[in-house]
């Protein structure tokens, strides 16, 4: 309702602590009614911007926990693939509701108003086992935005590969969390308990 408040007066929101689907589509929908509320309202819908701002590295964090308890070789394989798989998954979503014919925003974009991106945010490896550039490299694309913490932005100058890598391997994300399901690894919860936890740090 905030969120939707906000956008309704007209005032640019940047949303962040996002980690599953419900939450992105929770988060889409809250700024397109704001949106053409502050239209109906008179205001432009050209004027307004917003980003999404959906949380990577943390997810690997928690899940790969997870994965390692089990001992599991097909657990072991899945290690620091959670988070991009997330996040490319979501980006696909973002391309339905802001970009297809039917899709929710089609007025709203017919007047110029400009799409809520989404932003990548917490994409510093954690893990030393990782490419210090991983979150970098592999979420690439059109209309989104990525927060980078100073070491590596140097190691992407350093050692970065810049291209369109975001809707790589779309059905490997998705096979990703049917194998996570068969191990009972239950996404959803691990993401839920992620945004409190983001919310009482913060």
């Amino acid at each position: 309702p905030a969120i939707a408040a906000a956008t309704a007066e007209g005032i640019n929101v940047n949303i962040t602590l996002m980690f599953n689907m419900a939450h992105y589509e929770a988060v889409a929908a809250a700024y397109i009614d704001g949106l053409r509320s502050w239209r109906e309202r008179g205001g432009d819908p050209r004027a307004v911007a917003s980003v999404a701002s959906y949380f990577v590295s943390r997810v690997d964090t928690a899940v790969d926990k997870q994965l390692a308890a089990l001992g599991d070789p097909a657990a072991t394989a899945l290690l620091g693939k959670a988070a991009i798989a997330n996040s490319r998954l979501v980006y696909q979503r973002f391309k339905q509701i802001f970009h297809e014919q039917a899709g929710p925003f089609v007025d709203l974009a017919a007047d110029g108003a400009p799409v809520q991106r989404l932003l990548w945010a917490s994409t510093g490896t954690k893990n030393p086992a990782y490419s210090d550039t991983l979150y970098i490299d592999e979420l690439i694309g059109p209309q989104t935005v990525t927060t980078i913490p100073p070491a590596t932005i140097d190691a992407f100058r350093a050692h970065g590969t810049v291209a369109h890598t975001l809707e790589k391997d779309l059905d490997d994300a998705r096979l990703l969390f049917d194998h996570l399901a068969e191990l009972q690894i239950d996404f959803d919860a691990i993401t839920e308990q992620l945004q409190v936890d983001g919310v009482a740090a913060f």
